[in-house]
């Protein structure tokens, strides 16, 4: 993604996970490290996903170190497809290998969003995490996890209103029972094409706010 962009080779349970890592600029301490989890393997879904690298760069940009990854069977990471249960595996391993302390943020696209539901709920009782986004929900598709509810105020929910692959509907069927706010894009589509940067600017504000 840029000259900072360092590869890592990291573990898993099934075996080698491949990864990106990007600093943010060195003139100030991290400010903590977010994992963010890529599309669904089998129809494309690598951490080069254009979404998943807009997420990065606005981690980036609000201070965080930012580590994207693939799933078992993408690219050179180790495995087969998990239907999402070896996936929040992957995507443990991951935290527990780049971020063995400190504060983290959660961060996921359509079936990775899933996966981050899952992780973060696994993952709030420790206290670490500062921020959750969640783009694209596959909630039309898989069983998402709810939000903890300590967790809504640090937790962003973005879905395009003309998504044709997870029907906004199917979100806000599950964001309803949890009183859980969505942020609806006006027009936009699964994979905000011509909408990054308003993306972007939606998560770097989340970052930005309090708490």
């Amino acid at each position: 993604m840029n000259a900072q962009t360092e590869r890592l080779t990291l573990t898993g349970l099934a075996g080698a996970v491949e990864a990106l890592r990007d600093a943010p600029a060195a003139d100030a301490p991290p400010r903590g490290v977010a994992i963010i989890a890529h599309p669904h393997p089998l129809f494309g879904g690598t951490m080069d996903n254009k979404v998943v690298q807009t997420l990065a760069r606005a981690f980036v940009q609000c201070g965080y170190t930012a580590v994207r990854f693939n799933f078992r069977g993408v690219g050179a990471s180790a495995g087969e497809h998990d239907a999402g249960v070896g996936e929040a595996q992957d995507m443990l391993s991951v935290v527990r290998q780049v971020a063995p302390e400190g504060p983290i943020a959660l961060a996921g696209f359509s079936f990775g969003a899933f996966v981050t539901s899952h992780v973060l709920a696994g993952l709030w009782n420790e206290g670490r995490v500062e921020k959750a986004v969640l783009v694209g929900t596959a909630a039309s598709r898989f069983t998402v996890a709810p939000v903890p509810p300590e967790a809504h105020d640090r937790t962003l929910v973005v879905h395009g209103e003309a998504d044709d692959t997870v029907p906004l509907s199917a979100v806000m069927d599950w964001a309803r029972p949890q009183i859980l706010p969505v942020t609806v894009v006006p027009g936009g589509g699964h994979f905000f094409h011509g909408q990054l940067p308003l993306l972007k600017s939606l998560v770097v504000r989340h970052l930005r706010s309090l708490p």
